[in-house]
């Protein structure tokens, strides 16, 4: 993967990548939140073929989509997301555990374990970005977290086990 990034004065940011399929997708990021993206043909890598503009809301959406924070392919979800030390794990609360109905705050994950939720997912597709202490955890939902691979053990723990 090839990946350029350069400020356009007076507009924003753009961002060019080219992947490994050989397909180049350029992103002009502007400074009152559009997107614009581009693919371009592969035998004339400057002839734009396709061009998409997103407000700021569908850009973040369908950020959330590509990342996997709202649907992760069951072909993934024993692959973990490595950044050095740092990796993002999907957890789905089966209603046997003893978690269930209890709220973050309450199980002290973040002292516990060391282990951020990035996002609690319902199985009525409700989603809690970002979500706060109160927030109580149902059965089936799925929980993004990201720490580090001990950390992730003690948060497995905790999941199955409430607090002990």
């Amino acid at each position: 993967m090839n990946f350029r990034e350069c400020d356009l004065p007076g507009i924003g940011r753009k961002f060019v990548l080219q992947t490994r399929s050989g397909d180049k997708l350029a992103i002009i990021v502007h400074d009152d939140g559009r997107r614009e993206l581009y693919h371009f043909e592969y035998d004339d890598p400057d002839q734009s073929i396709s061009m998409v503009t997103l407000d700021d809301e569908e850009a973040r959406y369908i950020s959330a989509i590509i990342g996997g924070v709202t649907y992760k392919p069951r072909s993934l979800e024993s692959i973990d997301v490595a950044l050095d030390d740092l990796i993002i794990e999907w957890y789905r609360l089966e209603p046997g555990f003893s978690c269930v109905g209890r709220t973050i705050g309450e199980l002290d994950i973040r002292a516990r374990s060391g282990v951020t939720i990035i996002a609690v997912i319902e199985k009525n597709h409700t989603k809690h970005i970002s979500p706060g202490p109160e927030l109580k955890l149902p059965p089936e939902c799925i929980i993004v977290a990201a720490g580090e691979r001990e950390q992730h053990k003690q948060f497995r723990d905790i999941l199955r086990n409430g607090c002990g």
